[in-house]
């Protein structure tokens, strides 16, 4: 585009520019509270069966579906759903303890997150495709309002369905929001200075995670954490609705004059006279060059129709699977290491944040393929390495898992930073819909993965750490988009 000359000579610091990434920075930062929350509103507090035996009594075994008969024999009978009794000293209300979600019903607590799961990977296929058709801030608004509604609606589910009907939807909102808000805020922004904007909003993900630890301690009924979680996004559409529409996707859209309007207002905002920054004439001009190459609707499939998008796509949907994949393995099995919850949220959200930071540096100066691959091989060289510490070393061993997920977590980022550099404006919102959905499919198949345990303690481990490194060496042969315009048609992807 022409007008990306006017553009670039803006600042991170110019004010419409600072404005736009505080204000789309805001609700990334609570995403981690919710992909993660139920760490915390599922957390299984001790439990027995209720008898005549006290829960303090050494002779009742602890976390038991079981029961003695009399404490004259060792007889035991299998515990009854609403018969089980359980220790809320330190958690007041999980959605475990409320709805008897251990023994025989321990697998509801799993389908619970994959149902989120299984929600953020359909918002992903629903909400790309829609912000490509209808524009990136509409589609925005209205996950925001999701995301603040179907949130609350799960605070107050009356049963276990409801709160997986909510929980679904929650996560289709959070989808829309992600890919959406960080797609605009790059469509805004100067090139070179879309690696530091990728650390603020990688950052706002980490701190999340620490939010979400400090939320959960003071708060420990998991119907009012899940409520104060999802309140703020009810704020979120008020702080948005000031954000314009991508100039980029109303050329390809036609929409010459709304796209002069939001132009022309960046550049009020900036102090520029209007009509020296971008004239009418200039973008008349793109959208007659690009008529023909954006006149029909995106589609997923149009991902694969030709050699080039297609070499990109699969490229990159391995290197966003294999990360999410190992990810949620990690960040939702904390509980193994008999630490405190909380504590262990801490740890992870801040050796996150200055690894991301490392992530996205590396990403700036080295190459956007070289940080995802990296950081992909070696978070599964760390998970390999795990298997060889003992057993009874729980510290050496949670830091390695700490510093695998903290690589993983900067793969994510700098894939989200090479993600929308690679795609074309016309399938931008298509492409990164695809590749979230191929990311939250990894994060739903894991806990299958988890289950090879049956067979072998060893084997999930084994598995999250070779994945990453064979779907992060062909991140290699993909283009290099450092330095590089944003390409706006499939046409200008194949000539690349």
């Amino acid at each position: 585009m022409a007008v990306n000359e006017a553009l670039e000579k803006d600042s991170l610091f110019s004010p419409f520019q600072s404005i736009i990434v505080s204000t789309l920075s805001a609700p990334i930062t609570l995403v981690a509270t919710h992909s993660l929350m139920q760490i915390f509103t599922a957390a299984v507090p001790p439990y027995n069966c209720q008898s005549n035996l006290t829960l303090e009594d050494p002779y009742l075994p602890k976390d038991s579906c079981n029961r003695y008969i009399s404490l004259l024999s060792n007889d035991t009978e299998a515990c009854k759903q609403g018969e089980i009794k359980y220790d809320l000293s330190l958690y007041t209300s999980t959605i475990v303890s409320e709805w008897d979600l251990v023994c025989e019903r321990e697998w509801m607590k799993e389908l619970a997150q994959s149902t989120y799961m299984a929600g953020v990977l359909v918002g992903a296929i629903i909400y790309g495709t829609l912000a490509d058709r209808f524009g990136r801030r509409i589609v925005l608004l209205t996950c925001l309002l999701q995301i603040a509604s179907m949130g609350t609606g799960a605070a107050f589910s009356p049963n276990f369905s409801a709160y997986c009907i909510f929980r679904f939807l929650t996560g289709m909102g959070i989808c829309g929001l992600v890919i959406n808000d960080l797609s605009l805020t790059m469509e805004w922004i100067p090139k070179k200075y879309r690696p530091t904007v990728s650390i603020i909003q990688g950052a706002c993900l980490s701190i999340g995670q620490i939010i979400l630890a400090g939320v959960a301690y003071a708060i420990t009924d998991w119907r009012w954490l899940q409520l104060t979680l999802s309140l703020p996004y009810f704020i979120f559409p008020i702080l948005i609705w000031w954000v314009p529409e991508s100039y980029r996707w109303l050329v390809l859209r036609k929409r010459t004059q709304q796209a002069l309007f939001n132009l022309n207002r960046a550049a009020r905002i900036n102090g520029k006279k209007e009509g020296t920054f971008v004239t009418l004439e200039m973008l008349t001009h793109e959208t007659e060059k690009n008529s023909t190459k954006a006149s029909s609707k995106p589609t997923p499939f149009d991902l694969f129709r030709t050699p080039g998008m297609r070499k990109v796509t699969i490229g990159l949907s391995m290197s966003w699977f294999s990360s999410s994949f190992s990810f949620f393995a990690l960040a939702m099995d904390i509980q193994r290491f008999g630490f405190s919850l909380h504590l262990l949220q801490v740890i992870f959200g801040s050796t996150e944040l200055p690894l991301r930071i490392l992530g996205t540096i590396i990403a700036a100066y080295v190459g956007r393929r070289y940080a995802v691959s990296l950081f992909l091989v070696l978070s599964g060289v760390f998970i390999l390495c795990s298997l060889a510490i003992p057993s009874d070393l729980k510290l050496l061993h949670l830091s390695v898992t700490v510093l695998a997920k903290g690589f993983l977590g900067s793969s994510i980022v700098c894939a989200y930073l090479y993600t929308g550099e690679l795609f074309p404006t016309v399938l931008r919102q298509t492409g990164m819909g695809f590749t979230n959905m191929m990311m939250r499919l990894g994060a739903v198949v894991a806990p299958l993965a988890m289950m090879t345990k049956v067979y072998a303690p060893f084997l999930p481990l084994v598995i999250f750490g070779v994945v990453p490194i064979l779907c992060g060496l062909p991140i290699l042969w993909l283009p290099e988009t450092l330095n590089s315009q944003l390409l706006d048609t499939v046409e200008e992807v194949e000539a690349r």
